[in-house]
């Protein structure tokens, strides 16, 4: 018992840890907002959108921007129902129904307008995440805002046609299940297929026995799968990581130092 309490404890230790997290306002308008979850130590950071799911701006979804915060991202998940979260499924479908499209997308690119214009944030490495509903607004994101290098999407629709994927600058990693309905593997399949016809990159994993939200512990179907969602999440850390790096500072010119010509003394030849 006391090894396991030690060994909890080294591995707490050697976690990074988030430094601050806050409520934040932000928009022309002033009424978009969000949580944001800043890494310790002076920064500038890359930084991660963490777009919620239907259920809106939940504990589950700001305990994913805080375990992003200790991988070293500026978290910031935007609150797109404007304060109205709920954990029943007839409530959370009127609230995705209710949202107008144009409005979260408008509250999303203010979003990376608010991290961009932050001191601590890398605007060179800017990426988002979502699931379910957030999923497909991650992909849509990245299909309108060309600040976006790394978007991943957990089970969120897929945008299609060529001339909408072409617009896509950043790249794409997917989590989806076999055995959801919606999106199906035949659509993620289709995506995939336009993605690599079109020349861009994207990464898609479709996990066999699991279905819509099956990376959320608090699936209210029993829908969670503990070892896809653990693969997802690694997957999506090492992605970001991969990615979401600023370039790399041209190396400083050596100073040229021009080496002085040795010169023979003058000899005096000896007077007669």
């Amino acid at each position: 018992m006391r090894r396991t309490l030690l060994s909890a404890l080294f591995v707490a230790l050697a976690l990074p840890a988030f430094a601050t997290e806050e409520a934040v306002k932000f928009g022309k308008d002033g009424k978009a907002s969000g949580f944001i979850v800043t890494p310790e130590g002076k920064g500038p950071f890359p930084a991660v959108l963490v777009i919620q799911e239907w259920w809106g701006l939940d504990d589950w979804v700001k305990g994913q921007a805080r375990a992003l915060a200790k991988e070293g991202y500026v978290a910031l998940a935007p609150d797109l129902y404007r304060g109205k979260v709920t954990n029943k499924a007839d409530e959370a479908h009127q609230y995705m129904m209710g949202l107008p499209p144009e409005q979260a997308m408008n509250d999303l690119k203010a979003s990376i307008d608010y991290l961009v214009a932050r001191k601590d944030v890398q605007v060179n490495a800017l990426g988002s995440v979502g699931w379910c509903m957030g999923g497909k607004y991650s992909l849509a994101l990245a299909t309108e805002d060309p600040r976006l290098v790394a978007v991943v999407a957990y089970y969120g629709a897929p945008p299609l046609g060529e001339a909408v994927i072409g617009k896509i600058k950043a790249k794409v990693l997917g989590n989806y299940g076999a055995e959801d309905k919606g999106p199906s593997p035949e659509q993620v399949k289709t995506f995939l297929a336009a993605m690599e016809k079109a020349g861009k990159s994207a990464d898609i994993k479709i996990y066999d026995g699991a279905g819509h939200a099956f990376a959320n512990v608090n699936n209210p179907w029993g829908g969670y799968r503990e070892a896809a969602a653990k693969d997802a999440w690694a997957r999506t850390v090492a992605f970001f990581k991969e990615n979401l790096k600023a370039p790399k500072a041209a190396p400083k010119p050596e100073p040229i130092v021009k080496k002085q010509e040795e010169t023979m003394p003058e000899t005096k030849k000896p007077q007669p």
